[in-house]
């Protein structure tokens, strides 16, 4: 199904609810903070959507999504596959900034969830990348960790809306290891497939069969301990 052929009115009802409980939005302590609220920017009719942590630095000053170093490699790794920022919506679990880039608290990311699970309901997106381990807990439902089940599709539904859920390993985590970095590009490699995978089923009414995660996996990348620290980046993403 190409974008021309969705339902009309996803970019008006998209503005219409950023305006009315987004930008304005005091749920949890994070709003006494922010600089801006980081609702999140693309295409209201993607096919594919990523959803990183929370915005850093540069995405609170800005209002932008990853336009920091983790942004321009994702800008770099959707050229990979012949994608730009206009083909995709892209935003996080959280829309502002935590102070000093820690993780979110269960409190902000409860407060914050509604938002990020309409967006999707009103996108429709074929196929969700979660970015990191919070957004992949948040969206499965399950606590299993980002190097656990990185490049594993899962079929669910989020709001009413049928997609295919695709863990990522968090652009910002490989910048600071060339191996996990390489696992990413290996992953991403795998969108155009799913994307097709996805429209197709859905066109059926049809349910993806679901991989086992206990099926023996590559070697995982090594992780530093502790990366180099950047106050512009969130970090907490291993």
């Amino acid at each position: 199904m190409e974008p021309s052929d969705r339902p009309t009115g996803h970019a008006e009802a998209l503005a219409a609810y950023h305006a009315e409980h987004v930008l304005g939005c005091t749920k949890c302590p994070l709003a006494e903070g922010r600089t801006t609220v980081v609702a999140g920017s693309g295409n209201p009719d993607a096919r594919v959507m990523f959803v990183g942590e929370a915005p850093g630095y540069h995405e609170d000053r800005q209002g932008v999504p990853f336009v920091g170093q983790a942004g321009r490699l994702l800008d770099e790794l959707l050229e990979r596959i012949g994608l730009a920022r206009d083909d995709v919506f892209i935003a996080n679990v959280l829309k502002c900034r935590p102070p000093g880039n820690r993780n979110p608290t269960a409190r902000e990311i409860e407060a914050c969830e509604p938002h990020l699970f309409r967006q999707v309901a009103i996108i429709q997106p074929m196929l969700v990348c979660s970015l990191g381990n919070f957004a992949t807990r948040l969206l499965s439902g399950r606590p299993d960790s980002i190097s656990r089940v990185h490049g594993c599709e899962l079929p669910l539904e989020i709001r009413g809306v049928p997609t295919l859920l695709y863990p990522l390993f968090h652009p910002a985590a490989a910048l600071y290891t060339p191996a996990m970095r390489a696992t990413l590009e290996t992953d991403m490699d795998r969108i155009p497939e799913l994307i097709g995978t996805a429209g197709e089923l859905r066109e059926r009414g049809a349910a993806p069969a679901v991989p086992s995660v206990d099926a023996p996996r590559p070697p995982e990348p090594t992780v530093p301990a502790a990366p180099p620290p950047d106050t512009s980046e969130q970090l907490g993403l291993f």
